[in-house]
Parts: C-alpha cells; sequence; structure tokens
C-alpha cells in the first residue's frame, strides 16, 4: 500500500463497510461526490477495482475484500499509535487495564495490591468495556493490558491463563427450566442468549439487547433485570453468580459448556516494565488462589512477555 494516505483507507473502509455511498459521505462527514471521486482515484492508484457498482447496489471485489482486511489492521495500528503517544507523552503516565466489570474471577483487587507493591508500578485506570471489548481496546491503543475470558481474538495480542471456573446459566426464577437441577444446551436453543454459549446453540445477542426490542445492556444490573423478566439467559462465570444471588434469578449449570478462563493479556510489542510488572502480579494471584493448578511462572521474558 505504499503511497496509500491514511484519508483514502478512512474513506474506503467506509464505503466497504457501509456498501453504499451515500451513508459513507454521511458517516464521513462529507459530500458524496469528494467520496466518489476518492474511491476512483485509490482505485487507479492500485491498479485494481476495488468495488462492483450498479445503479441498485455497490459489492466489494475480491481485491476489495483484502485491502478491507488490510485497512482495519492498518487504521487500527495508526489509531492505537496515536493513543499510545499521547499516553507516553502525559507527566503522570498511567497503566490502562481494560476488562468488563465484576468478571475478573475476584482477582482483581488482589492483583492491583500485588501490582502496586512492584517498583515499577504507573498508577493504575481501569477502562471498562462490554462483553468481548477487551481485546479490541488492546489493539487500539485504549488500554495497556488487560483481564479476558477465553476464547477471545488473539490477533496482536499475547496472554497467559490465569483460572478456569464453571458457567452457570442464569435464568428467570420462573422459568420452567429453573425446576431443573441441570440443563443441556439443547434446553436452550430457542432462547436469547448472552455470555458463553457454545457457537450454534441459543440465539445469542450483543451486549444484553436482543436485536429489535431490547435496547443494550451497559452493566450486570440491567442484564439481571432482563433475565429476571425471562428476555434473556445469560451464561456467566461462577463466581459472578456468588457475588450476585438474585431470589428472582436461578443459577444453573450446563452440560456441554467448557469452563470459563480468565486470561491476562497483552499487545505483542508491548516492552513497557508497568504491563510487566501487572502479569507478573496476576500470574502470581492467581497461583496463589489454587497452588495445585498449573500456573504459568510470574517471571517476564523478552519474546513472550512484556520487557
Amino acid at each position: 500500500m505504499s503511497g496509500v494516505e491514511v484519508r483514502q483507507l478512512r474513506y474506503f473502509v467506509a464505503v466497504a463497510e457501509e456498501l453504499h455511498f451515500g451513508r459513507a459521505a454521511d458517516r464521513l462527514g462529507i459530500a458524496q461526490p469528494p467520496l466518489s471521486r476518492a474511491i476512483r482515484d485509490l482505485e487507479r492508484q492500485l491498479a485494481v477495482r476495488l468495488f462492483e457498482r450498479t445503479t441498485r447496489q455497490v459489492n466489494l471485489t475480491a481485491a476489495g475484500e483484502v485491502l478491507l482486511r488490510d485497512a482495519r489492521t492498518a487504521l487500527e495500528a495508526v489509531e492505537a499509535a496515536t493513543r499510545r503517544v499521547r499516553e507516553a507523552g502525559r507527566t503522570s503516565p498511567r497503566l490502562r487495564i481494560a476488562l468488563k466489570a465484576d468478571i475478573d474471577g475476584g482477582l482483581l483487587p488482589q492483583i492491583l495490591d500485588a501490582y502496586k507493591a512492584d517498583g515499577a508500578s504507573l498508577v493504575p485506570e481501569l477502562v471498562l468495556g462490554g462483553f468481548g471489548e477487551q481485546p479490541r481496546a488492546l489493539r487500539d491503543g485504549r488500554a495497556d493490558v488487560g483481564l479476558v475470558l477465553h476464547p477471545f481474538d488473539e490477533r496482536g495480542l499475547d496472554s497467559e491463563p490465569l483460572l478456569s471456573e464453571p458457567v452457570l446459566a442464569a435464568l428467570a426464577a420462573a422459568d420452567p427450566l429453573a425446576a431443573r437441577t441441570t440443563l443441556c444446551l439443547d434446553d436452550l436453543a430457542d432462547r436469547e442468549t448472552l455470555g458463553g454459549a457454545p457457537a450454534g446453540r441459543g440465539r445469542p445477542v450483543e451486549d444484553g439487547s436482543r436485536h429489535d426490542t431490547l435496547r443494550p445492556a451497559s452493566n450486570l444490573s440491567e442484564i439481571f433485570s432482563l433475565v429476571e423478566t425471562g428476555s434473556i439467559v445469560f451464561f456467566t462465570p461462577a463466581s459472578v453468580a456468588q457475588r450476585y444471588p438474585r431470589p428472582d434469578i436461578a443459577y444453573r449449570p450446563v452440560n456441554g459448556i467448557p469452563d470459563a478462563t480468565l486470561a491476562v493479556a497483552w499487545p505483542q510489542d508491548a516492552r513497557s516494565p508497568a504491563v510487566a510488572a501487572f502479569v507478573r502480579a496476576a500470574c502470581a494471584v492467581a497461583a496463589a488462589q489454587d497452588p495445585q493448578a498449573k500456573q504459568p511462572a510470574p517471571t517476564v521474558t523478552r519474546g513472550r512477555h512484556p520487557a
């Protein structure tokens, strides 16, 4: 992509994601004619057609599909570099920790205590987000290190497992399924679900929202409200169920769902002593929770751990 400008990539990604020049122009805050000219100039520059255009629709060509993948990565890298440079230039740098509230296996307070005792530590700042947002925050520079649940998008990231725990289904106490002591995945095949259900089981909704009838749930309180009304079934680590017993919610084990594995993750190219200190602290605290479990050594070596 020699000679291609960041602005051109942003224009291309907007059109590729919208598949409509008018909507893409609105999204970018520009008029449609200059956007169309910019895309034609990009196609001439690359000597390929990126879109198939008709009077009724716009579609990506095979070359466009390739560019969309790489353009997203390039734009993400530019955005990450901008954020990290600004953070590095602060007079009081911080360690930004990405996590979903309460999805920490109960380890976060102890990890923070151990981390603060390390001479390489910086002031910690929590970067809270929805389910699955933490890997993206690590890649785009919003966070330096994170606590994440497997499986997750590991592109550009390294990680170490900390602990595993059972996954339970949270459903309304009035639900007929709550009368059972154990469920199977087929019992929930027609339910709206949120959380760690295996692919193809249930109808997953995004962060607690049913696609057309419910607005997104931004926190556990809202998710639990949806569960209590029978709107969704929420798959959650057992530690969350223990922390939040509610009379109108029944937590039930589900056969066929693998344990939830909590991991500490960081960008592969991280070389921050503060990130390394957090990884050491997280591994040490997790090992102390279950001395019999196989835990990663809390040492940090170049190439695998941040250094």
